[in-house]
């Protein structure tokens, strides 16, 4: 790879990228060499990512969008391909959470946002970047978000739970459908992380964090590049004979 760059060469969309794990995704992935993509909600926070990147000499454009709406997800995917001259990786990487609420408490509109962010978006994405790799000929990676949450049970977060479990199932799905056709999909599940989306539901409920702590061998959240290097590992050649797995990026909390 040239200048021994883990990415270099490949243009990568990183969604959820205007903060936290997508955000610190999109700056190492324009690091290690690749032209980014950083698709979200918020325009302006992704137009100051994008500026760190130019001033470090790096390539990105941002594409506003939710996940939400295929529409909205496969106008990203037309701008990268206008942008750059195609997709060689991706990071489904948006989400949205809350946690302390029993299933039955659980509104209609949580349960639809939750679902809808971490499923419907995995699926949007997956349903624009794959024709785009097919059409290359030369493959691709995808690497979507899951969680400790998509392996068990993590209580008073039923939809979540459902939502992690979900994303793991349709990634093994997408890795069969088309691992002979050079598209690798895989999953991370992650542990708790010190991001913005978890620090309200700290400040909802402080005494989850203590028990958040406890799901770590390490007694401690990872922090947001942590889980980007992992990452940046799936979407790289480097993991080439790597498909179809759900990825632990979670301090042990799986093993406990």
């Amino acid at each position: 790879m040239s200048g021994g760059k883990l990415l270099s060469g490949k243009v990568a969309m990183v969604t959820g990228a205007s903060s936290g794990i997508g955000a610190a995704a999109a700056r190492l992935f324009a690091a290690e060499g690749a032209a980014v993509v950083l698709v979200g909600r918020r325009k302006d926070r992704l137009d100051d990512i994008v500026d760190t990147i130019h001033a470090t000499g790096g390539r990105a454009v941002a594409a506003a969008a939710d996940v939400e709406s295929e529409v909205e997800v496969e106008r990203a995917v037309a701008i990268a391909v206008d942008t750059f001259g195609g997709l060689d990786a991706a990071f489904n990487n948006a989400g949205y959470a809350t946690a302390g609420t029993p299933l039955h408490e659980i509104d209609d509109e949580v349960y639809e946002r939750t679902i809808g962010t971490n499923l419907r978006g995995v699926w949007n994405c997956l349903r624009h970047q794959v024709p785009v790799m097919l059409a290359s000929g030369s493959g691709g990676s995808i690497v979507n978000t899951s969680s400790v949450a998509g392996l068990k049970a993590t209580g008073a977060s039923a939809a979540y739970v459902a939502a992690k479990h979900a994303v793991i199932g349709l990634t093994r799905a997408a890795a069969q459908d088309y691992a002979r056709q050079g598209v690798r999909v895989n999953a991370l599940v992650v542990g708790n992380t010190r991001t913005e989306m978890m620090d309200k539901v700290l400040e909802a409920s402080p005494a989850l964090e203590e028990t958040f702590l406890s799901h770590s061998m390490q007694h401690r959240m990872s922090a947001p590049a942590e889980v980007a290097e992992a990452a940046a590992w799936l979407c790289s050649d480097r993991s080439s004979f790597v498909t179809g797995t759900a990825m632990a990026v979670d301090g042990g909390a799986t093993a406990l």
